[in-house]
């Protein structure tokens, strides 16, 4: 008898046979979600012929590796299946580039791999049959090379999950409860109950009736046909629950297994992941980022588990998970890739979605919704002009009736361009108010002017502080506001999204037009004051020396001016359509400036797709950061004790993550290079004299080379 697997105490043996039946199964139920279960049932049945060798026997026994892999790859590629052969090929190390027919035996492509000498695997024969595959039902899009590409990847992750839970059935002896959720039937019950009494008010002179009416829309629409959709909804209309009442609707009226939302902020996810379990409960509401991670003190926690594969009927992640995960090639972030299939995906703030990888973003988008059998929704308050870069073939419905009336009812606030102004200026008109929020372009920008301030109740924000202590200063912040009192707050952008702030004044150093809005959004928003008495200020300031604009901005601030001489309500729907139009016009190429797309498109000839270099070059975060634990607190404090002790895991390092700052790697070459840091363990930093964080501003960058101390 061949064996697949063994267990740790060398007492029970799986079969090939049977891993490969079980893996076969499941890999081609999961498939069936995009009408391929043969072509599932047919990877699961031969990837792992190869250990049908007698080195791979012994290496069971404590021998020393074997590749076994790339045997039912070659046994595909040789009658054809070359599509299939990747994901055989890479269940284990991850989907390999094409190369080319001069890659030689020792190269990791696969065309290197097919030509590989392997040990002798050929006793599968005589419990295994070459599977057969039908026509796959792919419409390709453009060329073909990106939706066959992408085929192989939704493929690959039926495969590698598969293959991980029916190991993983063997291994625990079936003592794995996966599940532990709730039909999206039973959620849609729930939904329905909790929004009843909101959907009676229908008077649409109230705040509360006009949500009401963008609420009955969402739940109309989701019994529409699945495609394309956004839905704009200015600050302030409930957009968070409206679209939650779209997918469940949408969900039960298609069959669809589960909602995925895409966020770009954690501190958004929080708080919207929040809401869901209030409304569903929260054994259905997975929260996925690189800011949480499920305690696993038994053994096989649940939500741990679910994190895996995305196995819940609510997902919330980031930007970064959601599409780093799709244009992967490695099998553990592969693996969920196919319970996105029949899906709702709201794409929250989605005009926040990438620029520099905004054409594969939508292309990744248009293959879901024209393929995969999901349903998009692009859903934001600054809605951008992304019809015209999404395929012929996808034509975007919007959600929300009546766009321009509701950006009327909802206007809390009056935005004026107050020009350029110098920092002397800029704080003598702070000075003056009593309740104003200033966002500012730097950090250092923010330092300055917040330390030029006076009076009481003055704050800075930043990410130059690390968590907890800008929870601490939100809190103070807020309790500020509701108490009447004076409050002064300076910041950077970090507080236009997922923080409640409701200010009489904001002040906006020029940005985006969807920077701005976000930031107008925090000017009298729950509607409470007179709208002619609250002002957003949008303004420029004179060049400073050591002062300069952030790269990522200059665009965006040189499209802004651009729309501001045309429009005069530059947060009117149709000057944030102009903005978008105008910022992807001068990007261009850059919208894909690593020609990502491209890359999968030329492949169509040879189907030598480039996996693994694609892999390595899509990043949605380029800027290298390093982490910095701020021991200023006890708990900090044992936390570090801990680490430098040898205590290290996911729970530890997310409890570290609630007093670290991330900074870039110029800021952390100066501060190192100054003597103010020490290393703690691999990648996490401690600062040597904790003077240089103050409970004001956070880390204080008063540092240069000059500073070196050569110890």
């Amino acid at each position: 008898m061949y064996f697949a697997h063994i267990t740790e105490d060398k007492t029970k043996f799986q079969t090939i046979e049977d891993h490969q039946h079980g893996t076969a199964k499941l890999a081609g139920d999961f498939a069936a979600s995009f009408g391929c279960r043969d072509w599932g049932y047919g990877c699961g049945s031969v990837h792992d012929i190869g250990k049908y060798s007698d080195s791979f026997q012994n290496r069971l026994k404590g021998g020393p590796p074997v590749d076994h892999a790339t045997a039912g790859a070659r046994e595909l590629y040789q009658c054809g299946n070359i599509l299939q052969a990747y994901c055989v090929a890479g269940h284990h190390s991850g989907l390999p580039d094409g190369g080319s027919q001069a890659d030689t035996a020792g190269m990791p492509t696969l065309c290197g791999r097919m030509k590989k000498r392997l040990k002798d695997y050929h006793a599968f024969k005589e419990e295994v049959e070459l599977p057969l595959f039908s026509d796959a039902p792919l419409k390709p899009l453009g060329k073909g090379g990106f939706s066959a590409a992408f085929f192989v990847r939704m493929l690959f992750s039926c495969l590698v999950d598969a293959d991980y839970l029916d190991t993983e059935q063997f291994m625990t002896g079936g003592k794995v409860d996966r599940g532990c959720f709730d039909s999206m039937q039973t959620l849609h019950t729930r939904l329905l109950k909790k929004i009843g009494l909101w959907l009676k008010n229908t008077d649409q002179a109230t705040v509360n009736g006009r949500r009401t009416v963008i609420l009955n829309a969402c739940l109309e629409k989701g019994r529409g046909p699945q495609g394309l959709y956004q839905l704009t909804v200015p600050t302030g209309g409930g957009k968070t629950i409206s679209s939650l009442a779209f997918a469940i609707e949408h969900a039960c009226a298609h069959h669809l297994d589960r909602i995925i939302y895409v966020i770009p902020y954690t501190s958004i996810i929080e708080q919207n992941a929040q809401v869901f379990r209030d409304m569903l409960e929260a054994q259905n509401v997975l929260e996925n980022h690189s800011n949480v991670v499920y305690d696993r003190e038994q053994e096989l926690d649940p939500m741990q588990l679910a994190a895996e594969n995305w196995d819940k009927p609510v997902v919330v992640t980031t930007n970064v998970q959601f599409f780093e995960s799709l244009f992967s090639n490695k099998p553990s972030r592969c693996r969920k890739l196919h319970n996105i299939s029949n899906s709702v995906v709201i794409f929250d703030e989605a005009q926040m979605l990438p620029v520099n990888y905004l054409r594969p973003c939508v292309r990744a988008i248009s293959e879901l919704v024209y393929n995969f059998h999901c349903t998009a929704v692009l859903c934001t308050a600054t809605q951008p002009s992304l019809q015209e870069i999404f395929p012929a073939e996808l034509r975007m419905q919007e959600i929300c009736p009546d766009v321009k009336g509701q950006y009327r009812f909802f206007k809390r606030t009056n935005v004026t361009n107050i020009g350029e102004i110098s920092e002397d200026q800029l704080v003598s008109l702070l000075n003056q108010e009593k309740q104003a929020l200033c966002i500012l372009n730097s950090r250092k920008r923010v330092q300055n002017v917040y330390k030029r301030l006076s009076g009481q109740h003055v704050y800075h924000l930043s990410t130059f502080m690390y968590p907890k202590h800008r929870k601490r200063i939100l809190e103070e912040i807020r309790t500020c506001l509701s108490e009447g009192k004076e409050c002064r707050v300076v910041s950077t952008s970090l507080v236009e999204a997922g923080v409640d702030f409701d200010f009489e004044t904001v002040f906006r150093e020029l940005a985006g037009i969807d920077s701005i809005i976000q930031a107008a959004g925090r000017c009298n928003r729950e509607g409470k004051r007179d709208l002619n008495k609250c002002k957003t200020h949008v303004f420029t300031l004179e060049k400073q020396e050591g002062m300069s604009i952030p790269e990522t901005l200059r665009l965006p601030i040189k499209v802004a001016e651009q729309v501001a001489d045309i429009h005069e309500d530059i947060t009117s729907p149709e000057a944030i359509h102009e903005y978008f139009s105008r910022l992807y016009h001068h990007k261009g190429e850059g919208l894909d400036g690593k020609n990502i797309v491209g890359d999968f498109e030329d492949s169509v000839p040879s189907f030598h797709f480039p996996f693994a270099s694609v892999a390595r070059k899509f990043r949605l975060i380029e800027s290298r950061t390093v982490t910095i634990l701020i021991d200023a607190e006890p708990e900090a404090q044992a936390i570090a004790e801990r680490l430098r002790y040898g205590e290290y895991s996911r729970s530890i390092i997310r409890e570290a993550g609630q007093y670290c700052i991330n900074i870039y790697e110029k800021d952390f070459e100066l501060l190192y290079g100054a003597g103010r840091l020490k290393e703690l363990v691999k990648d996490i930093y401690l600062l040597r004299n904790r003077e240089q964080y103050t409970k004001e501003i956070g880390l204080v960058m008063d540092v240069s080379r000059g500073d070196a101390l050569f110890l």
